[in-house]
């Protein structure tokens, strides 16, 4: 199988890259190579959406408050 060698990459590019291969699991080479097939097919990468923001709601459940409701819930 051919090979191929990227010279000059930049550090950002490839701290990116490792980091997009740690979140799917994969290894850096066939991250590259998922990547390369998207572009070479017209087909591009999901595009990112950020998670929603959490919702604040007005209550911090402590362990005393998990305490409390568990023995609430057996009597």
């Amino acid at each position: 199988m051919p090979g191929l060698l990227i010279k000059e990459l930049p550090p950002e590019l490839h701290a990116r890259l490792k980091q997009e291969a740690a979140r799917h699991h994969r290894s850096m080479t066939r991250q590259a190579l998922m990547l390369l097939e998207q572009a070479l097919q017209g087909g591009s990468a999901k595009p990112r959406v950020a998670p929603p923001e959490p919702v604040d709601m007005g209550t911090l459940h402590d362990s005393e408050w998990v305490y409390r409701a568990a023995r609430e819930g057996r009597e």
